[in-house]
């Protein structure tokens, strides 16, 4: 924005001129229509991921799923812990929180793995609408379910809603100055935020689980103005800062013509093209996949069995309090590429491992003796899991050339949902050893 600012400063201190006026306007119209677009991405991430964040921090309750003919509430907002086992010290579930991580990413896992092969032959606007109807649908199905198999079901819609609408946003940043991919990672978090801290405060404020969630049916909708209505058409530029963004005055993405027909588009990318890009992706995916795998191990694999009985939190509550702290810390890393960047990557892998082993040895050997403890090591654990997305994102689109990469951000979409897959799968086995012990 520097650039902006000195335009402006040079304007404002030709007053006499007879161009000045004449050359004001334009320039107001092309902050404009930066501003607009920077808002619309931070929306759009917002949104997207907000059913996801609401059904990961839901998990433990949906798990707790206890209708009676009395009862008109999907789940208990405060479940009265029953173990799974009475032989262990674990208070659990008979099926661990990772069963709905599963259904939450599955879907988009499958999406990922397929769309860099033909989902740009799918406009961006039907796609944008399939993901505002999934997203209503699961806070719909969840809402009304009266069994774990169907809320998982509405858990799968928002898996679909948020995968489909990742790579097809992340997609659409590269018509984009490269500055907006920051303002997306930031509404990520911000979902992650908001979507944990509403469910949290809502239940704890005393609304039944089912009225929390047919009270979001409002993000959906915001998602659809968001991209129709707020975002600006494209213009053929080179996507690398704010200031290509003021090289002409723009108009809504609708009256125009769509960011498809862009000359150098992935469209045009043979497979040996695309197999060439994806392997110089490696040293970026490679570790995000392993921080992605370490966080959410410890969030929906150890999370639950980390419950401390000597505070006034119950169990359920003390699940969702881990994942609203989580869920700052990815806010507060995301929203920082402005301040810091961070090249290499695998040291943010590295750390993240780290504290999977000594939280893996906590619940193990239980020598925690407080839950503050666990706070701050969760709000951490979230710093440097919102850091390693935005940094690799935005180290690939500073990588990348502009005809490869559309498709460079498709690909790189598979990494975090790879770990967490993988991640989903292993702590399933691990909740079960140990309720077991």
């Amino acid at each position: 924005m520097d650039c902006c600012a000195d335009s402006w400063r040079r304007l404002s201190d030709s007053e006499g001129e007879e161009t000045a006026p004449e050359h004001r306007s334009p320039l107001l119209g092309h902050r404009g229509a930066f501003w607009k677009n920077a808002m619309g991405f931070w929306l759009l991430g917002l949104c997207n991921n907000f059913s996801y964040v609401v059904m990961l921090s839901a998990a433990h309750d949906i798990l707790k799923h206890q209708r009676t003919p009395g009862n008109h509430s999907h789940v208990d907002p405060s479940p009265t812990p029953v173990p799974h086992n009475g032989s262990s010290h674990f208070d659990c579930n008979s099926v661990s929180t990772a069963a709905v991580l599963l259904a939450d990413i599955l879907p988009t896992l499958l999406i990922k793995l397929l769309a860099p092969f033909g989902l740009h032959l799918v406009p961006y606007s039907p796609r944008v609408l399939i993901s505002g109807v999934c997203a209503a649908g699961s806070f719909i199905l969840v809402a009304f379910s009266q069994s774990v198999g169907t809320s998982l079901c509405g858990v799968v819609l928002a898996s679909i809603s948020s995968g489909l609408g990742e790579i097809t946003f992340l997609s659409l940043t590269s018509f984009y100055p490269r500055a907006v991919i920051s303002w997306w990672s930031s509404g990520t978090g911000g979902a992650g935020l908001l979507g944990a801290l509403s469910y949290l405060g809502l239940t704890q404020a005393g609304l039944s689980p089912q009225h929390t969630l047919l009270s979001m049916l409002g993000i959906p909708a915001l998602l659809l103005a968001s991209y129709f209505l707020l975002l600006t058409s494209p213009a053929a530029q080179d996507p690398g800062g704010e200031e290509e963004a003021e090289t002409a005055a723009q108009q809504p993405l609708m009256s125009n013509e769509p960011p498809e027909s862009k000359a150098d588009s992935s469209s045009g990318l043979s497979l040996q093209e695309r197999w060439t890009v994806f392997k110089s992706l490696l040293p970026h995916i490679i570790p995000l996949v392993l921080v992605y795998f370490a966080e959410y191990f410890i969030n929906q694999g150890l999370f639950e069995l980390l419950f401390f009985r000597n505070t006034s939190l119950t169990h359920a509550e003390q699940y969702r309090w881990y994942q609203m702290l989580y869920q700052a810390g990815v806010f507060a890393s995301r929203s920082s590429l402005r301040c810091y960047r961070i090249r290499y990557t695998w040291a943010l892998a590295l750390l993240q491992c780290l504290n999977l082993g000594f939280l893996m040895a906590a619940v193990w050997f239980n020598f925690l003796p407080s839950i503050y403890l666990v706070f701050l090591i969760t709000l951490y654990e979230g710093l440097l899991g919102g850091a390693a997305y935005v940094n690799t994102f935005h180290n690939i689109a500073l990588e990348t050339s502009d005809k490869h990469r559309e498709f460079a951000m498709t690909a790189a979409c598979i990494s975090d949902t790879l770990g967490i897959s993988l991640s989903g799968a292993v702590a399933l086995p691990l909740h079960d050893f140990l309720c077991r012990l």
